[in-house]
């Protein structure tokens, strides 16, 4: 499946770099060729011949031992790769990366490479959840550098919780996906709405509602891994930017009409999975509201309806793909939402269910057409939905 990808594995100092010899050896039997760098404090984990007998290639660790080949070797590492992964990555490389930090062997051939990064963190819960640490995510993230998420569960500190290095099988499944996945979106204009939108009521409060973004966030990065040029305009959510997506932040229904409409004439392919309010405050306090009356009545004012006018103004082949997020009656209301917003697609779901709905890794869909085809999607995770999704706009879009 790799045969033929070289690629450099970054080994950082933590417990789970004894993992990291699983997934050199499971890059090896895919037929990939792999260079091993690792920091002094990994070596400190697992002997540097380890890697060197499973890899059949030198170790590199320091800046200034032997050299291994003609070339100044950082660079040569750095030109080779078609991709580098670092597993586990520790705060310490995550922290060198964010900051164009370059004084040891992994952290100088990284700032050398063009080849996409990926980082596979693994680290005590509570760092992990550290705000600066969050921070240089986000930051990595938004300049292209792809984070696998890490586990959770019981960690080597002695605690329960997040931090966990993926299984050395899900590490190189992801990578194998990034190298076998189908550029059938190459150069595609894609518009992708996500998270929810909030209405304030006054400097401190606001009318919101449960949507996480996360099926809007994995169709993003689904389009965009699959070779589109995407925009995501997106309501709150604490999820990290996709990379390589051009993301644009929102707050209300309004604000995320304005940018969706400046997008719009230059999509080809909308997908509206944002949780839009449909209502707003008519009278916005410029105070906060003193908890004083009993009862406090608040007057609501509906807001545009941005898919219906997306329905209105679509042309020259623009394919609009609805959600519809219902409680009753999901087929019926759906098919009504998809013919009088004039869309081509609508994804339906029963948030009443369970592992469906806002704030759930998982799914239960139908995906219904213009021309009154359904499809029952059973239950399966975000990111595997966004995928079928994708195939079938395709398959419409290219009719």
């Amino acid at each position: 499946m790799l045969k033929g990808k070289n690629i450099l594995l970054g080994v950082c100092g933590g417990i789970a770099a004894y993992k990291a010899v699983e997934i050199a050896s499971r890059f090896r039997k895919l037929g990939a060729e792999v260079n091993v760098i690792m920091t002094a404090a990994a070596a400190k984990f697992v002997a540097p011949l380890t890697f060197q007998e499973i890899t059949g290639n030198p170790v590199s660790s320091g800046m200034w031992e032997k050299v291994h080949t003609w070339n100044v070797e950082h660079i040569a590492l750095a030109q080779k790769a078609d991709i580098a992964l670092i597993a586990p990555a520790t705060a310490d490389i995550i922290g060198k990366l964010t900051a164009g930090i370059a004084d040891d062997m992994l952290s100088t051939t990284l700032m050398a490479t063009t080849a996409p990064i990926f980082l596979s963190p693994a680290m005590n819960t509570n760092m992990y959840k550290n705000p600066v640490l969050q921070r240089n995510l986000h930051a990595l993230s938004a300049l292209g550098h792809h984070i696998i998420t890490p586990a959770s569960g019981r960690l080597a500190c002695g605690t329960d919780g997040i931090g966990r290095l993926p299984e050395p099988s899900e590490i190189v499944d992801a990578i194998a996906k990034f190298f076998s996945e189908k550029q059938d979106l190459s150069g595609r204009r894609i518009l992708i709405s996500a998270g929810g939108t909030r209405e304030p009521i006054d400097p401190v409060r606001y009318i919101g509602n449960r949507s996480s973004g996360k099926m809007g966030y994995a169709l993003a990065e689904e389009a965009a891994r699959r070779g589109a040029d995407v925009s995501l305009i997106s309501g709150q959510t604490s999820l990290t930017a996709p990379a390589c997506v051009n993301i644009i932040k929102v707050e209300t229904a309004k604000q995320m009409q304005c940018r969706i409409e400046e997008k719009f004439p230059d999509s080809e392919i909308i997908i509206m999975a944002a949780a839009v309010a449909d209502y707003r405050v008519e009278d916005i306090a410029d105070q906060k509201i003193k908890k004083t009356a009993e009862t406090l009545t608040i007057t609501l004012r509906k807001n545009p309806d941005i898919l219906f006018s997306l329905g209105q103004k679509k042309k020259n082949g623009q394919f609009l793909v609805g959600f519809a997020a219902e409680t009753q009656k999901l087929l019926a209301f759906a098919q009504d939402k998809l013919e009088r917003k004039n869309l081509d697609m609508i994804i339906a779901n029963d948030v009443s269910k369970k592992n469906a709905g806002f704030n759930t890794d998982t799914n239960i869909v139908k995906i219904i057409t213009k021309d009154k085809n359904v499809e029952d999607v059973p239950l399966m995770t975000k990111t595997a939905l966004a995928s079928v999704i994708l195939d079938r706009i395709i398959l419409y879009f290219d009719r």
